[in-house]
């Protein structure tokens, strides 16, 4: 078994890429730590028992405790020479079935699956119903109040375009780093003094799925930790009628997190897709 985790530009060693979906109900988030259930853990784990070698696959992005993906991507560097077909069949089997491969393919070494990316998707969706289906209760936000959605989306539309987010980042006081604007990820990875909150949303919208089901989309180049579940929680707001559409702009002029509205849960949250 190989005990050291492979670095990129080792002689025989490849980079992997791998898209994967999965329900994080159950998963203490993305990323490794101690004592706790994730899915980078679980990841790694099922790659030592297909391949022997300990890999530690960074992904596109830390998604929190309860949020779910459609299109989260890793990488990670491997020296086991094995074909990307057969590779992606065995960790289907190795891995619990609440984490699935979509796609396993060898990418060049200097792939990163967050430093390479351009562009992240999300997608926030509330379940408007009366009752809400049990099978659907863990992946949507069940929130019947009266909104004034035509005020949701003037509030939404607000915040196209680079901004500072500083007031819909997380204010965690144990979170040690906050991510740099050119990288994405929903985690802030870099939070010390003088770090930048500037990010580039390139569109943001509500949509009405069916009578039952709305919908928040959102597409950005980078998102800092817990963003879109504040914005999300400050939308819900104005559409309560607890603040107006029109104050979206002076809450991101405002730069502090006490100015917008609070954290919506995470399981209505999906990492739908991730742009290279």
């Amino acid at each position: 078994m190989v005990e050291k985790i492979r670095e990129r530009g080792e002689p025989g060693v490849s980079g992997w890429k791998l898209v994967l979906a999965y329900d994080g109900t159950d998963f203490h988030g993305w990323q490794v730590q101690p004592d706790q259930v994730t899915i980078q853990g679980t990841l790694a784990d099922a790659i030592e028992r297909i391949t022997g070698e300990r890999v530690l696959p960074q992904g596109s992005g830390r998604t929190d405790a309860g949020v779910h993906a459609l299109g989260q991507v890793a990488s990670f560097a491997m020296a086991a020479a094995i074909p990307a077909a057969n590779f992606h069949r065995a960790l289907n089997r190795a891995l619990p079935a609440s984490i699935r491969v979509l796609e396993a393919a060898s990418v060049a070494p200097d792939f990163h699956a967050r430093h390479s990316a351009v562009g992240k998707r999300y997608e926030y969706r509330i379940f408007r119903g009366e009752i809400c289906p049990p099978w659907i209760s863990r992946y949507v936000y069940a929130l019947n109040w009266p909104l004034d959605l035509d005020a949701m989306r003037e509030a939404a539309a607000v915040v196209v375009g680079e901004h500072d987010f500083a007031s819909f980042a997380a204010s965690d006081p144990d979170l040690a780093r906050r991510s740099a604007p050119n990288t994405i990820s929903d985690s802030i990875s870099d939070q010390g003094e003088g770090a930048s909150t500037v990010r580039t949303i390139f569109s943001s919208r509500w949509d009405c799925v069916d009578s039952d089901l709305l919908v928040y989309r959102v597409h950005g180049s980078a998102f800092l930790h817990h963003m879109v579940r504040n914005l999300v929680g400050t939308f819900l707001d104005v559409g309560r009628g607890h603040i107006a559409a029109t104050e979206m702009k002076r809450i991101l002029e405002a730069r502090s997190r006490t100015a917008a509205g609070a954290t919506a849960p995470a399981r209505g949250l999906w990492l739908i897709s991730v742009e290279y």
